[in-house]
C-alpha cells in the first residue's frame, strides 16, 4: 500500500463524459494507466453542467440536447510521482485542462484486505443514548 502525508501535488484532469480512446471511455483509461503507475489514487467526478475552451455550455437538464457532461479526473500523490506520470496524459489528452495544485495529505488510509465493503471507515462502534455521531 502507498503511503502518502505532508506536501503532495494534486493533478485535475477536465474533458468531456464522451471522450474516448481506442473505444474506451478516456477516463476509465486515464484512471487505469495511474493505477499501472502506481499512483496513491486517482477518482473520476460526472459534473451537472459546465463549459470549457469551446464555449458550449453541456448541461444534464432534460431539455438539453447534449449528453457530453463535464467529468474532472483527480490524482494525489507527491510531486515526482505526478510529474513523472504527465508525458501518459500527452499521449491521451486531445482537448480538455489539465491542471497542478499544491495540497497537502492530512489522512490517506486504505482498507485492510478483506475489510466488509459496508463498513464506514472504523466509525461503526455504537453511541450512547443522546451521543451524536463526529462529522
Amino acid at each position: 500500500m502507498t503511503r502518502l502525508t505532508g506536501t503532495a501535488l494534486r493533478l485535475t484532469i477536465f474533458i468531456g463524459e464522451n471522450d474516448t480512446w481506442h473505444h474506451k471511455p478516456l477516463y476509465s483509461e486515464i484512471v487505469h494507466r495511474a493505477h499501472r503507475a502506481g499512483l496513491a489514487g486517482a477518482s473520476v467526478f460526472r459534473g451537472i453542467e459546465g463549459f470549457g475552451a469551446s464555449s458550449l455550455i453541456h448541461t444534464s437538464r432534460l431539455l438539453s440536447l447534449s449528453e457530453d457532461l463535464p467529468v474532472a479526473i483527480v490524482i494525489v500523490d507527491t510531486e515526482d510521482r505526478v510529474r513523472a506520470f504527465l508525458p501518459e496524459l500527452n499521449e491521451l489528452i486531445g482537448q480538455g485542462l489539465v491542471i497542478l495544485d499544491d495540497c497537502e495529505v492530512i489522512r490517506y488510509i486504505g482498507r485492510d484486505k478483506g475489510q466488509d465493503e459496508g463498513r464506514d471507515g472504523g466509525r461503526d462502534r455504537k453511541r450512547g443514548k443522546g451521543e451524536k455521531e463526529d462529522v
